[in-house]
């Protein structure tokens, strides 16, 4: 009687059959560790300042409005007769939801090895708590373009917006899918290769750049248009602005081809991160 009662309080801990596996059944076990990973980063990142959340309203509208000086009015950069305020702010929202992402789930093995060392849990909880504590960010922050564009809708602003903008909860997931992958798999090599942490942000301006964020697509010459459509995140921008404002340039091949870069970037990201997690307290 007592050895089957030790037997039904025994935990056995194997490690991963396939590469392939997420383990989501741990993910769900976990969710209060999840919970608290999310606690611990907002509370963690606004510890000893004045403003606290306030700046998740601040930073966005003095980014938003230095590139409305630079961009659209020293630059002159067109914005497809949209209001600059709203072109930039539709831009920067999404595009500070990604990179952020991307920026905090590449960090995941080397900023959590003290804690991945001493205690087991699925690792993926560490990155998948850092895309939902951005999503609230984001949410405060889509909440901030939605009061800009009720305001200049009250002024006599008309967008032409459509059934487009249902899609908002689904692009918000590519985009922390797409997020997730390349933070993995640059989470990954980071642990063998660590310039790759003093590269990574010059990466990301750049590929901020190459993003249509602070200019409309329509300006882009077709001859060079393909290489840039190979951003994935490229069809988002278009998608969100032409579902809010009415204006992008949305085309089936062009999301068809995000799409596949976005999965495979997601399937190879889980295969390397998996493999990783067995060894990498070896070389961090």
């Amino acid at each position: 009687m007592e050895n089957s009662i030790e037997q039904k309080r025994t935990t056995i801990i194997r490690p991963r059959t396939s590469l392939l596996s997420l383990n989501l059944k741990d993910i769900w076990r976990y969710r209060d560790l999840i919970k608290m990973f999310i606690i611990r980063d907002f509370t963690t990142f606004y510890k000893q300042t004045i403003l606290g959340p306030v700046w998740l309203i601040i930073t966005p509208l003095f980014t938003v409005g230095m590139f409305s000086f630079i961009f659209g009015s020293v630059a002159k950069i067109p914005t497809d007769e949209i209001p600059p305020m709203l072109f930039y702010t539709i831009g920067v929202i999404n595009w500070t939801y990604f990179s952020d992402c991307l920026g905090a789930t590449s960090d995941t093995f080397v900023a959590n090895a003290g804690t991945f060392g001493k205690v087991y849990f699925p690792r993926l909880a560490v990155p998948v708590s850092i895309v939902i504590f951005k999503m609230i960010k984001y949410g405060i922050q889509y909440l901030l373009f939605i009061v800009i564009y009720f305001i200049f809708i009250y002024k006599g602003y008309r967008p032409e917006y459509n059934w487009i903008v249902l899609f908002t909860p689904l692009l918000l997931l590519y985009m922390s899918l797409m997020s997730l992958g390349f933070g993995m798999w640059i989470s990954s090599v980071t642990t063998q290769y660590k310039d790759i942490r003093f590269a990574l942000p010059f990466f990301i301006q750049i590929w901020m750049y190459a993003t249509p964020v602070i200019y409309p697509l329509s300006m882009i010459p077709e001859k060079y248009k393909i290489f840039i459509l190979l951003n994935p995140m490229v069809p988002v921008i278009e998608i969100f602005r032409k579902g809010y404002l009415g204006v992008g340039t949305i085309s089936v091949n062009h999301i068809l081809i995000s799409a596949c870069i976005t999965f495979f970037v997601l399937l190879s990201g889980i295969i390397v991160f998996n493999r990783m997690e067995r060894t990498f307290m070896d070389t961090v």
